[in-house]
């Protein structure tokens, strides 16, 4: 493996693979009124 070139790259990656992960468990919560949304939580664990 290459690995990455940047801090910032790894850390999208890991947080893409991690959100995948939740999808598949069924951890992400629905879309109701004042929650977030998939997109939204998504980039909420990349931040």
């Amino acid at each position: 493996m290459l690995g990455v070139k940047s801090f910032h790259s790894a850390q999208s990656t890991l947080a893409g693979i991690e959100f995948v992960a939740m999808l598949k468990k069924g951890q992400i919560k629905k879309n109701m009124i004042g929650a977030l949304s998939p997109t939204e939580q998504f980039y909420a664990l990349a931040a």
